[in-house]
């Protein structure tokens, strides 16, 4: 094993292979799943347990290395940069969901409608007579029926709220072990995973609302579509951010931390100050808009 002072490269490595072999099965059994095919469920279930015990058995190495002084401050760079692509892969991630609602709201949608030039006029005579665009729609055949788009007062606003809150405890956290006061930190750590989970509640039954209420669903065309696949995917980073900071915080309460050798605490508070400002462009794109 490489010294301190070395860049360290792990020997006889087994998780890779179990999280490839995870990922393979977990997406088998989801498509299979998707698709009514045998045993898909079950593959899907099978996948997932992989991939979890592949993910506590990883990073519980990874912090044990971490905590024997394993890493040189080169390992540490390369940390960084590794969470700096990964933040980057999930802008463009989310990037294509927007992208698709900004498509549709300002292209195909007045398009349809008639509007924009280049034979929209034609198009909108000859298929779809009389189509009014207007959003939030769900497409011309008026396909989801009698439907109501969610509005930004109520729990939108208390969850965008919810999560400004979050971003401010998790900075003082931050500030906090800089400081060597690991009390604090973890304090206040504790109400940003608070916050955090408080959020994704409120988002489960904002979708209950939705769907009981509303009549708005997966199936409720472009509109329905694209925002549940925006505020979806944002609910399960959250869930994810959450889970990272908490282990984080457990962490803490254990003794780990300095104020020189806190790296897993900045990269949970990347990820988590990126899930803020994508939710406020949720917020603006989604609901105020």
């Amino acid at each position: 094993m490489s010294g301190a002072s070395d860049y360290y490269v792990p020997h006889e490595a087994k998780w890779p292979i179990v999280g490839s072999i995870g990922l393979f099965v977990f997406f088998m059994g989801f498509a299979n799943w998707l698709n009514g095919r045998v045993l898909g469920r079950e593959l899907f279930i099978a996948g997932s347990i992989i991939l979890i015990v592949m993910m506590f058995g990883w990073f519980g190495t990874v912090i044990k290395e971490s905590e024997a002084g394993t890493y040189s401050p080169q390992v540490d760079t390369s940390f960084r940069m590794c969470m700096m692509w990964f933040i980057f892969s999930e802008v463009m991630f989310f990037g294509a969901f927007f992208g698709a609602l900004f498509y549709a709201r300002t292209f195909s949608g007045p398009w349809l409608g008639g509007e924009g030039g280049g034979g929209a006029d034609v198009t909108n005579a000859v298929l779809w007579a009389g189509h009014d665009y207007m959003w939030p729609s769900d497409g011309p055949a008026d396909i989801a029926g009698k439907w109501s788009p969610m509005g930004w007062f109520g729990l939108p606003l208390i969850n965008t709220l919810l999560l400004l809150t979050s971003g401010v405890t998790c900075t003082i956290a931050h500030h906090a072990i800089k400081e060597d006061n690991r009390k604090k930190m973890v304090r206040w750590l504790a109400a940003t995973v608070a916050l955090g989970f408080i959020f994704v509640g409120l988002q489960a039954f904002e979708y209950y609302e939705a769907y009981a209420h509303l009549n708005l669903k997966m199936s409720s065309g472009i509109y329905g579509s694209t925002f549940f696949m925006l505020t979806g995917f944002h609910g399960f980073h959250v869930t994810m951010g959450a889970i990272m900071l908490l282990v984080v915080m457990m962490r803490g309460m254990k003794g780990h931390f300095t104020s020189k050798n806190h790296f897993a605490f900045e990269a949970a508070a990347w990820y988590w100050h990126f899930v803020d400002v994508v939710w406020l462009g949720l917020f603006v794109f989604v609901y105020l808009f």
